[in-house]
């Protein structure tokens, strides 16, 4: 029977609504954290951006690290790093540190980057998805290879190391979990075929879509011969959650929170939206096809009441298949 896993997303940017929203601080990162921890959540999940238009946004990195120290057991993870915005060798050693002083609890999530703008205006390049990807892909390698090699030599078309020490190693043998992140069927899923120990599409609006990505996937793991059930199966099960314990609460959370730009129809169909029982139904249906990773963005944080909700009366009731 496999073990079905919660994670929480907490975005590194302002909560709220319109001119209400009021400024995340870490302080409102830590009592999630520490929340979702009491609660039994599996894991905690931030993105790493460094600017997002013009919100105040916290480095995931540095504030995970910080999270590792006033957590016990909650895993952390990145949802997912920039491979551009750090030379793979750094990365490499920081993620090995924090794994370290977190008592082996980091979930390792990267990606080729998506954002232009903030690409630009940090001073960073951002060449053509293919390029970001084959560097994303060399970058991956030198990781792995610092991660368990005593002196690691690499000699790639984008990157390259001569006899790089990694001390101390990741407490997580071989490595921390490896989650990579994209959708792209030709080149992103192929690199997510040869080094992912999880995927990462973000949200699907259909399990039909959702099972033709799987498709392509293990199509990949066919070609250089691995067995795609050493891939975990991950999902979104929506953009972003909205859930309340009777029909009247959530119809006033889903007023209060969908844009007037986007359709009632538009938006339950980007969203998980639901009593609990009506929640617990929707993500059976992916568990029914083995997914056993959701990933859960909870909209209206830093109010605890769908965080809790969720844990006490879905979480627990999810039949494994």
């Amino acid at each position: 029977m496999n073990e079905i896993k919660t994670a929480v997303f907490i975005p590194g940017f302002a909560f709220g609504l319109g001119k209400s929203r009021f400024l995340l601080s870490f302080d409102h990162i830590k009592d999630i954290a520490l929340e979702c921890e009491r609660l039994g959540y599996h894991s905690l999940w931030m993105g790493d951006h460094l600017m997002l238009r013009n919100n105040a946004v916290l480095e995931c990195w540095t504030t995970l690290s910080a999270l590792s120290a006033i957590t016990r057991r909650i895993r952390l993870g990145t949802m997912v790093l920039s491979n551009s915005f750090r030379i793979p060798s750094v990365l490499a050693k920081m993620a090995a540190t924090l794994d370290v002083v977190s008592k082996g609890r980091l979930e390792f999530g990267i990606g080729a980057g998506v954002s232009e703008d903030e690409h630009r205006a940090y001073g960073i390049p951002f060449p053509k998805p293919r390029v970001r990807v084959e560097r994303m892909k060399e970058g991956v390698e030198i990781i792995k290879k610092m991660w368990t090699e005593e002196k690691a030599d690499y000699a790639g078309k984008y990157y390259r190391i001569e006899k790089a020490v990694c001390e101390p190693k990741p407490l997580q043998k071989p490595y921390p979990p490896i989650t990579i992140g994209g959708g792209g069927e030709k080149l992103t899923l192929r690199v997510t075929a040869e080094h992912a120990n999880r995927y990462d599409w973000g949200f699907l609006p259909s399990i039909k879509e959702y099972q033709h990505k799987f498709r392509v996937l293990e199509r990949h793991c066919s070609v250089i011969g691995r067995n795609i059930q050493e891939v975990e199966k991950s999902c979104w099960p929506g953009g972003q959650v909205f859930i309340a314990p009777n029909r009247k609460e959530l119809d006033e959370k889903v007023a209060k929170w969908k844009p007037k730009d986007v359709s009632l129809k538009d938006f339950e169909a980007r969203n998980l939206i639901g009593t609990p029982e009506e929640c617990i139904e929707k993500i059976q249906e992916y568990v029914n096809i083995g997914v056993t990773f959701f990933m859960l963005m909870f909209r209206d944080l830093p109010n605890k009441r769908g965080l809790r909700l969720f844990a006490k009366e879905v979480a627990n009731k999810i039949k494994p298949s």
